[in-house]
């Protein structure tokens, strides 16, 4: 049996470009995008419409800034809990919606939905649980770091 590639993941080489050029080295300018287009012969215009397109066909499912929030004065937490497989469902559409919850994983476990909460304060960690604990029903497992490693790990596309 062969894998069958989704038309959704189908790149064009300007795509493919597109994403390599960007892995670990947006420019920091008044006009990124442009700086960005004059690389790969490309308008600003055209750089964020294939941006977009790549997100919307969920090729990317993020496109943005990766910074350490505790050194602005914020929090993140992984977390799990322990979900009814018949709930699973209904349980992941009410983490999802909080604006603390940056995103949400199924697991193959007795935890098996796991999520990473993003805070503006460390307090705001405590109430993020609370919060979902209240909505599920569920008691939530926190897992907060104890140590933090960089590892830069860039894909051709």
């Amino acid at each position: 049996m062969t894998a069958r590639r989704s038309e959704s993941a189908v790149l064009d080489a300007t795509e493919r470009a597109l994403i390599n050029a960007l892995q670990g080295g947006f420019p920091l300018c008044d006009e990124p995008y442009r700086a960005v287009g004059e690389k790969l012969g490309l308008t600003t215009d055209d750089v964020i419409a294939r941006l977009q397109n790549l997100l919307e066909r969920k090729v990317l499912t993020r496109f943005g800034p990766m910074y350490q929030i505790e050194k602005v004065g914020g929090a993140f937490v992984l977390a799990a809990l322990q979900v009814p497989e018949a709930d699973f469902e209904r349980i992941a559409e009410i983490v999802n919606v909080l604006p603390e919850v940056a995103h949400n994983y199924r697991r193959e476990h007795a935890l098996n939905m796991w999520f990473v909460l993003a805070t503006e304060t460390p307090a705001g960690i405590a109430a993020a649980i609370e919060k979902i604990e209240a909505a599920t029903g569920l008691p939530v497992f926190a897992f907060p770091k104890e140590r933090e490693y960089f590892v830069e790990m860039k894909l051709d596309a």
